[in-house]
């Protein structure tokens, strides 16, 4: 009898151990993306990927194929290929996908969700001339004339400043009317966002200061006479800082930029050029094989002569936002040359047309239009956060001043 109880015990052992070899596989399997699926009538294993919808704000739903799955921050098993995603939530406007799932891959789709009814805020009050963003996309220097000679002058607003009182107290002036007519002075960045360049005409005649943005200037800076010297300067600086960007890339990404880019600028992240076309080619393979994962769903690599793309240095991707040639932009309904920037995340762009901002992803998908109330030529800056863009409006009342106003993205 004790033997066979010894026998009973080494199968139930052999038994439990197969089981947990049986699960652990199974458990290994299942993360690889293995699912169990009916295929006429049979039981068939099949490989599957991971979408991973995310949304800003969160708690938005998430549709695959135009069927509701699930909600944002969750992940969705598919077998692989093209699906059509779309992701919406009350109070904002839905987003809209094409992606391709791949086995054993982890898809992305992150869609950032802008309010219908966006909330207009004021910035400023004194009234609001020719807006200027700085280099660093921080700083917005403009003029204000209707004040007195103490009040007039050159203003710059600090979109960095978290203010305990209101958005209205980041504002610092740097000259006044009390030496010269700063009111009227064209106005132009440093390089490196520290000093202001103001340009004073009297008839024929122009005076030129070099201001501090980081204090009154009681005593301005006259630096007509060292002009040409102090533009060169700044002309070297920016080619030192466009060559910075480039030094450390493939050499035949860099020859690829010298022979088909006019840079219009790069992203906040230094990741992706905006550019335009300068010759019309077939954008060569830099990154072989391919990165895993690369969604090539709205890749552009056949480049036309003025067409405005972006280029994604780091998955060696290229999409086209528009043709951007005079004939092209008529037939889209655009004025060209767009106006067009980068947002502060580094994956949209955002662009004026017909008094309307709108904001499109860097490969020219969901392009909305987040605001289309009254404001003035095509002064719209984004906020170094994200959360906000600065406008210029008087609010289409013709008997106010023009002020700075955010349009709230949250």
């Amino acid at each position: 009898m004790s033997s066979n109880n010894q026998r009973g015990n080494v199968y139930i052992s052999l038994l439990i151990l197969i089981c947990l070899l049986l699960g652990t596989a199974l458990v290994v399997l299942y993360a690889k993306g293995y699912r169990l699926d009916i295929f006429q009538g049979r039981p068939k294993i099949s490989k599957t990927g991971l979408l991973v919808a995310t949304s800003t704000p969160n708690g938005a739903s998430v549709d695959v194929n135009h069927n509701l799955t699930t909600a944002t921050n969750n992940t969705v098993d598919l077998l692989p290929g093209k699906y059509t995603i779309s992701i919406h939530k009350d109070g904002y406007f839905p987003w809209e996908k094409d992606v391709m799932i791949a086995k054993e891959l982890v898809t992305k789709a992150d869609a950032l969700l802008y309010p219908v009814a966006p909330k207009l805020e004021s910035i400023t009050a004194t009234g609001v001339q020719t807006p200027i963003l700085d280099p660093s996309r921080t700083k917005i220097a403009y003029r204000v004339a209707s004040q007195s000679s103490l009040l007039n002058g050159i203003y710059v607003y600090d979109m960095n400043t978290r203010s305990v009182l209101s958005l209205q107290s980041a504002t610092k002036q740097i000259a006044n009317d009390t030496i010269s007519l700063f009111s009227t002075a064209d106005i132009s960045w440093s390089p490196d966002g520290a000093q202001v360049l103001a340009t004073i005409s009297a008839g024929l005649s122009k005076t030129t200061y070099l201001l501090q943005t980081n204090q009154l200037n009681t005593v301005p800076r006259n630096v007509t006479a060292i002009l040409p010297s102090i533009q060169s300067q700044f002309d070297t600086d920016r080619k030192e800082k466009a060559d910075a960007q480039v030094i450390a890339l493939k050499p035949a990404l860099k020859a690829l930029i010298a022979n088909y880019f006019t840079i219009l600028s790069w992203s906040p992240d230094d990741s992706k050029i905006l550019y335009v076309a300068s010759a019309a080619a077939d954008l060569p393979l830099i990154i072989k094989p391919r990165l895993l994962g690369v969604d090539t769903l709205y890749e552009k690599r056949q480049i036309k002569i003025g067409g405005l793309y972006v280029y994604d240095t780091k998955e060696d991707r290229n999409t086209k936002i528009i043709d951007n040639t005079p004939e092209s932009c008529k037939l889209a309904g655009f004025s060209c040359p767009l106006p067009i920037s980068w947002f502060s995340d580094s994956e949209h762009l955002l662009f004026v047309y017909n008094k309307q901002v709108h904001m499109v992803e860097y490969d020219g998908s969901n392009d909305t239009v987040v605001y289309a109330g009254p404001f003035i030529d095509s002064y719209a800056f984004p906020w170094p956060d994200g959360q906000r863009i600065a406008i210029l409006t008087d609010l289409n009342n013709s008997t106010i001043l023009p002020n700075l106003y955010t349009i709230s993205l949250k």
